[in-house]
């Protein structure tokens, strides 16, 4: 470890962080060895300099497995971010230069939630690419997609790997029944619903669910845009399905406690048009590569590599 020429503080290296990851990954110290092609006596001493250097430990070593310590678990964050930067850093002055313009679209939802953070690291490290986005429902975006209008769309699929046909998941996560706190929505019968409109898998397979189990609905409230189905379920007018990480206060995940069928999983698929420019490619890229990291962050997931071919409804 070397010393900061400013603060005092000593510096983290980050073939030093990059072997604290893929531990972190792999949970043992042979398998992060071979990952980062050094010996496990050499990953062993970069751990130990980076304890000593840091004075605390961050792992705890049980038997032949490890797991992170508290210490561990924060560092983790920031070392994926130290190893994120410096990489797009690089790749600004290595790679060769990218121009050119991208048409991608999104699910309204989508946009605001992932679409943010995807394009402002890669503006960084594609500075000379302009982004046009498209918002709409997901086979819509299909349709322009066919037409040439894009050259790439994330779309929802409640589809798994089986369905073989537009594109792949780069992210999948539980798809819950989100309703008002405390309300009382999901007893009114027929139940009312706040949905996209026809064509959202979200949709169809809540309706499908609900037929299953023999409760009756109906799509009392109907947006094109997730904040509309929100303030359905806020005034407790209905409930609606929902992405799991969206349920926070004033929301809550009503599901089989409250006698609802369990929706399963939805994916998020990015399908392209043939023969994509160079720019268009590197962005492709950076998708799946973003929705990686955004599902290590979280308790959602991305698909192992190679990424799984599938359709979207």
């Amino acid at each position: 470890m070397t010393t900061s020429d400013t603060g005092g503080l000593p510096l983290l290296e980050n073939d030093v962080l990059r072997t604290f990851v893929a531990i972190a990954e792999t949970g043992s110290f042979a398998r992060a060895a071979k990952t980062v092609f050094r010996t496990p006596s050499a990953v062993s001493m970069q751990i130990r300099k980076l304890e000593d250097t840091l004075g605390r430990p961050v792992f705890v070593r049980d038997g032949r497995s490890v797991r992170l310590t508290t210490e561990g678990e924060a560092l983790l964050g920031y070392a994926r971010r130290i190893l994120r930067l410096s990489d797009e850093a690089v790749g600004l002055f290595r790679a060769p230069a990218v121009e050119g313009i991208v048409c991608i679209g999104t699910p309204d939802d989508f946009g605001t939630r992932f679409l943010p953070n995807i394009l402002s690291r890669f503006a960084r490290s594609h500075p000379g690419v302009d982004v046009d986005v498209t918002l709409d429902m997901s086979n819509a975006l299909l349709g322009r997609l066919d037409r040439g209008d894009l050259d790439l769309t994330l779309v929802t699929s409640a589809c798994g790997p089986a369905a073989l046909d537009r594109g792949q998941i780069v992210y999948t996560e539980p798809l819950v029944w989100a309703g008002l706190e405390c309300g009382c929505a999901y007893e009114q019968r027929p139940m009312p619903l706040a949905l996209a409109p026809k064509g959202c898998a979200w949709r169809s397979t809540a309706l499908a669910s609900l037929d299953k189990a023999g409760i009756p609905s109906r799509a009392a409230y109907t947006s094109p845009h997730c904040a509309g189905q929100m303030a359905a379920i806020y005034a407790d007018l209905a409930i609606a399905p929902f992405p799991e990480s969206l349920i926070e206060k004033p929301l809550e995940r009503l599901d089989e406690r409250r006698g609802l069928p369990a929706l399963g999983d939805y994916h998020i698929v990015l399908a392209k048009r043939q023969n994509l420019g160079p720019a268009a490619e590197a962005l492709s890229r950076h998708v799946v590569e973003s929705f990686r990291d955004i599902a290590r962050g979280g308790h959602t997931k991305a698909p192992a590599d190679p990424v799984s071919d599938v359709a979207a409804e």
